[in-house]
């Protein structure tokens, strides 16, 4: 693998990642979203490409989702070569600069990371293997692939599931990319134990909550006094569900009960959930059921 030129460079805002992409790919994302920690999503769908990508302020990571083709990766004198197709990633690591000549139009989601949020998830796993990211073109790796393209299908429309779910999916990337993708890769001991009873109920509590609590990870895992590595994988253990999924389902029975025993409109119920629409709210809710929240309201009655 050429080696590429790499500058540790300040942390900054994950728009200047999408800017800098913007430029080069001579369009805007088709979906993009960005977390409090400065990570960022972007679901991009672009023309042949024949640019040079400059230095990034972020790690960022891409999975190919679109048509099999070759493409070319220049790095000064080093040139790469590749297949992109469904299955394989790509890693630009921070401060790397390099051109790309992808001679077929490209549909690839990207995440922006952080280099603070890789070394957070170092410190909170308590890993001893270096954290600097290792260049990589059109790499097999499906399981760092599926978990970023599933990124474009499951943001609904819900702040609060939209938030748990970006920001567990940005902590598995991270864990995944340590384990596969560094220098020296590392095995992550499996967390055993789940939350002690008192914690475990302050945090169900915390996400059953109806009003404008915080149930961001990182405001579960403050509470119960972890890190957000270690409370979301001890909640797994208590529970069965990660806090997303747990949320998913208590917001789905709480839609049910409203459909079956309330006559207030779809509308109302998307709303008292805090979905952004009622399109939103139909839609997340028959992608879990199969039936859109009329039709099973009618079959409940």
């Amino acid at each position: 693998m050429p080696e590429v030129h790499q500058s540790r460079l300040p942390a900054s805002d994950s728009r200047l990642a999408d800017a800098e992409m913007s430029r080069v790919l001579g369009t805007t994302p088709f979906r993009m979203v960005l977390d409090s920690s400065g990570a960022g999503i972007a679901h991009w769908k672009h023309d042949p490409l024949h640019d040079v990508v400059q230095p990034m302020t972020h790690h960022v990571i891409m999975a190919y989702n679109g048509t099999v083709q070759r493409m070319e990766r220049r790095s000064g004198r080093s040139i790469v070569t590749g297949t992109f197709r469904p299955g394989v990633v790509i890693i630009i690591p921070e401060g790397s600069s390099s051109r790309w000549d992808i001679p077929k139009p490209v549909d690839v989601v990207q995440l922006y990371l952080p280099h603070a949020s890789l070394e957070r998830v170092v410190d909170e796993a308590n890993i001893a293997t270096p954290v600097d990211l290792l260049e990589r073109t059109a790499q097999p790796d499906p399981v760092t692939s599926r978990l970023l393209l599933s990124a474009a299908d499951c943001l609904v429309g819900n702040e609060a599931l939209d938030t748990l779910f970006r920001q567990q999916l940005i902590d598995l990337l991270a864990t995944r990319l340590l384990t596969a993708h560094t220098g020296s890769p590392t095995t992550i001991q499996p967390i055993k134990g789940g939350l002690a009873p008192k914690t475990l109920l302050r945090a169900v509590e915390r996400l059953r909550s109806d009003s404008d609590a915080d149930v961001s990870l990182a405001a579960l895992a403050a509470e119960a006094a972890l890190s957000r590595f270690h409370f979301c994988r001890a909640f797994k253990e208590s529970t069965g569900l990660s806090p997303h999924a747990w949320l998913r389902q208590h917001r789905l029975d709480q839609a049910m009960n409203m459909l079956r025993d309330t006559d207030v409109s779809v509308m109302s119920v998307a709303a008292t959930l805090g979905y952004t629409s009622q399109t939103a709210f139909a839609a997340s809710f028959r992608k879990l059921t199969g039936e859109t929240p009329s039709d099973w309201r009618r079959r409940m009655r």
